[in-house]
């Protein structure tokens, strides 16, 4: 402490002080680059990575759901072609009872 105070008497205390601002940046920048820089490189890599997975990802989903698009596309054309048929189904059932219907009319009125 009694050395500070002398070099505050001998060279001033704005003197003094810039020197040891100076050696304070001094310790701070080469803290930053030995120790923080090597960590920041490395999760740099790690976020690079990451969103390469996420992009392969995305492109993945994309994929999955045009093929989910075209089985419910194709699906619907079944279902619609299901239900056309069911109708025709339908109506030749009403037709051979309309005709039975009719000839049973028919041979009740002789």
């Amino acid at each position: 402490m009694g050395d500070i105070v002398e070099l505050i008497n001998k060279y001033g205390f704005p003197i003094v002080m810039a020197v040891g601002m100076g050696a304070i940046i001094k310790y701070v920048w080469e803290w930053a680059t030995k120790e923080v820089k090597p960590v920041i490189s490395d999760a740099n890599t790690v976020l690079i990575a990451l969103i390469d997975r996420i992009r392969m990802l995305d492109n993945d989903l994309i994929r999955l759901n045009q093929k989910v698009n075209t089985v419910l596309h194709l699906r619907g054309k079944t279902i619609e072609h299901e239900r056309v048929e069911a109708e025709k189904a339908i109506n030749d059932v009403k037709k051979i009872k309309k005709s039975e219907d009719d000839n049973a009319a028919a041979s009740g009125e002789s």
